[in-house]
């Protein structure tokens, strides 16, 4: 039966996690929720706002989708890249080097668990500061990517307001009918973002490496996630099937908090940095 712990102080929460999670190592999946005190927006936190994500399959069958993409992607991109690591994104990369996180598993795209120093990520999703070639496979940085399409653009980025931006790199804008897409420099095929769209498989790959970092570890941690999307959800059960604890710390409820040893409510940063300090507290 889950354990539910809310309205606690984050000391009090990281306690009962370190109980419930032992010494580890153990390993991290994470979502959105860990990045929203680095100012990047949730897709189900509790105040968020409703969105509809491009699929796969609008990308890819219907030109006038790919343009609106990445027209958005223009402006949103950059947003995203302006963006830091949390005390969440810091503190699994401290738990990473006191040996008690063995890993991350990530949805986000963000690449702020890089950049805040954890050293073995899988990025389930990919990375926003990639792109692929749909037809010849090339990849190649966002940077670069940028640079052309400000050249077929230009000054399109400084007509555009303030936006909201979404977790993908993503800006909602009304009017894209005059943006002009680059195509793969390479073979003129159709670029698309090195990100894991609705209604597209993770590559297989990584999957299965994710399986193996679960496979090894003592346990699970889910932070900021409601674990809507099968795609992480899976690891949970995964860890829950081979009778592992499963500690979840979200705000808000999830779709695996049956199957969870531990749901936590509380926010990702405050609890992780208490976590940290808890754990180097008995060394």
């Amino acid at each position: 039966m889950t354990n539910t712990l809310d309205a606690h102080s984050p000391g009090e929460a990281a306690a009962r996690v370190r109980e419930v999670l032992g010494a580890g190592p153990v390993v991290a999946l994470t979502g959105a929720g860990i990045s929203t005190d680095s100012g990047i927006p949730d897709y189900r936190g509790p105040d968020s706002p409703p969105r509809t994500p491009m699929t796969y399959q609008e990308f890819v069958g219907d030109a006038d989708f790919r343009r609106h993409y990445w027209a958005r992607n223009h402006i949103g991109w950059r947003r995203v890249e302006e963006t830091s690591p949390n005390d969440g994104h810091r503190a699994l990369a401290d738990l990473e080097r006191a040996g008690v996180v063995s890993g991350v598993i990530t949805q986000n795209v963000d690449t702020l668990h890089d950049a805040a120093g954890s050293t073995r990520v899988i990025d389930l999703h990919g990375r926003y500061d990639r792109v692929i070639c749909l037809d010849c496979r090339a990849v190649t940085g966002r940077e670069a990517l940028a640079v052309r399409l400000t050249e077929l653009n230009p000054g399109f980025a400084d007509e555009v307001a303030d936006v909201e931006v979404a977790p993908d790199a993503d800006a909602v804008l009304a009017c894209t009918e005059h943006f002009r897409v680059a195509d793969c420099s390479s073979c003129g095929g159709v670029l698309k973002p090195d990100i894991v769209y609705f209604g597209e498989n993770v590559p297989k790959p990584r999957v299965l490496e994710a399986y193996s970092m679960v496979d090894h570890s003592a346990g699970l941690v889910v932070v900021g996630s409601s674990l809507t999307v099968f795609s992480g959800r899976r690891f949970v059960k995964h860890a829950a099937d081979q009778g592992k604890p499963v500690v979840i710390l979200n705000r808000g409820a999830t779709r695996a908090d049956d199957i969870a040893t531990l749901t936590v409510e509380h926010g990702c940063s405050e609890v992780l940095r208490a976590l940290v300090d808890s754990y180097l507290a008995q060394r």
